[in-house]
Parts: structure tokens; C-alpha cells; sequence
């Protein structure tokens, strides 16, 4: 897989990015999914960021798995399996610019819900009980079908993690250690698909191998910059990146 000098540039910037999404500023990810698919057309790049993110995920559970809540990760992960399962059927009969339209749609009505809520119960004192609490049973399922679906067309399921961990009030350290292990065990779990797909190639194999070490970069530069991040900050960011991506893909 051959690239120019410029691809190799934006290449090596959104591999950075993939490393700094996974340790520090949660909700930038969309930004390198953007980046690729400017390389690449939209379903080769999504076989060529898959074993980036790994990668990204392993540096980011390594550090921050002691803070993960898994009582989240049992509720999601299945539903999230179904939906990579309906994705893997969806992919090949769906044109690109459909399924950036259709993620955006999802992603940007998900992010105006959570902002409604959380304006209707401003100056009200919440804990992450009374987060789960709130919110109707099959909230938990939807976001997580949704996840897997999108992360399987696009790798775009970090905006609706971004939404859901949001509504449950995590703290940033127990947002950034249980988005590292879902995504860890969610990414793994594509794997498979994504080789029968033919989107992950030993051609693009050998780019990850050469991209890697700017995730790891990215990755110990997202380190640092966590702990100059306040929660509110934090959760403005992410609510940020996540409607900024949404809106590109829908736009």
C-alpha cells in the first residue's frame, strides 16, 4: 500500500490522534476516522484503523484498567457483539456516503437527548446511581447495538460510548478505564469480521506496523494531558468532539 508524502503526513497526525483519544481527551477519535478517510475510501480506511486501535487500546487498559466499572461493561458488551453481527451484514449493502449520513444522524440526535437531559436536571446534586437509575431499561441495549453497528461501518462507536458514559456520570478517570477495556474487547472482537470483509490485508497490516509508533506517542502525550483536564472541561469535550464529528459525517 503505497501513500504520497502529504498521505504520509496525515497518516502519521491521525495516528497520534488515535493514541491521545485512547489515554487522554475522550470524543477526539472521529477526528482520526475523518483524517483516514481522506486517504483511503471509506471501507478500506476502516480496516486500516481497526488494528491501530488495538494497539491504542492496549497502551490505554495497560494504564487505566484499575479504574474501569465493569458493572458497564457487562450491561453493554453483549448487545454491542449483536450489533457488530448486524453490521458485518449491513456492510456490503450500504454505499458510504448512506452510512456516514445514517451515523451522523445517530450520533447528533444522541448528543441533543443528552444535552436536553442533563439542561432539565441542572442544579440538581447526581451520582452515578442515580445516573443508571433514570434511565428507561432499554437505553443500555439501543446505545450498545448502535455502538457495535457503527463501529463495524466507520469505527465510530467512540461518540455513542462518549454520550452513554456521559449520561451515567463517570468520572473521567472510570470514563477513560472502562472506554479502554470496552473498546479493547469490542475492537478484538471485530477482528475477525473485518479479515473475512477483506478490509484488514497484509498490505495494510504492514502500514500499521509502521504507523504504530506514533499511536504509542500519542498515547504517552494523552497521559499528560488527562490530569490538566477538569471533569467539567472533560465532559465538555467530549460532548464537543462527539457533535462535531456527528455533523461532519451527516453533513
Amino acid at each position: 500500500m503505497s501513500l504520497t508524502p502529504e498521505q504520509w503526513v496525515l497518516a502519521v497526525v491521525a495516528a497520534l490522534l488515535v493514541g491521545v483519544a485512547k489515554t487522554g481527551i475522550a470524543g477526539i477519535g472521529m477526528l482520526f476516522v475523518v483524517i483516514f478517510a481522506q486517504i483511503l475510501p471509506a471501507k478500506q480506511a476502516t480496516g486500516l484503523v481497526l488494528p491501530l486501535l488495538c494497539f491504542g487500546d492496549l497502551v490505554a487498559v495497560a494504564a487505566y484498567r484499575q479504574h474501569a466499572a465493569w458493572r458497564h461493561l457487562w450491561r453493554l458488551f453483549p448487545w454491542t457483539a449483536l450489533g457488530v453481527v448486524v453490521g458485518y451484514f449491513v456492510l456490503g449493502r450500504i454505499g458510504d456516503q448512506d452510512m456516514r449520513q445514517l451515523i451522523g444522524g445517530i450520533v447528533v440526535t444522541l448528543v441533543a437527548v443528552h444535552l436536553f437531559r442533563r439542561w432539565r436536571a441542572r442544579g440538581k446534586p447526581a451520582t452515578a446511581g442515580d445516573a443508571e437509575a433514570e434511565h428507561p431499561i432499554w437505553f443500555a441495549p439501543v446505545i450498545g447495538i448502535l455502538a457495535g453497528f457503527t463501529t463495524l461501518v466507520a469505527n465510530a462507536a467512540g461518540p455513542l460510548m462518549a454520550v452513554y458514559l456521559l449520561a451515567m456520570r463517570l468520572p473521567k478517570l472510570e470514563y477513560v478505564g472502562t472506554a479502554a477495556v470496552f473498546f479493547l474487547l469490542l475492537n478484538l472482537f471485530k477482528v475477525p469480521f473485518m479479515v473475512s470483509l477483506g478490509l484488514i490485508t497484509q498490505p495494510s497490516f504492514a502500514l500499521n506496523l509502521w504507523l504504530a509508533p506514533a499511536v504509542l506517542v500519542g498515547a504517552l502525550a494523552g497521559r499528560k494531558i488527562l490530569p490538566l483536564i477538569n471533569q467539567k472541561m472533560f465532559e465538555n469535550l467530549a460532548l464537543f468532539f462527539s457533535a462535531a464529528a456527528g455533523l461532519r459525517l451527516l453533513f
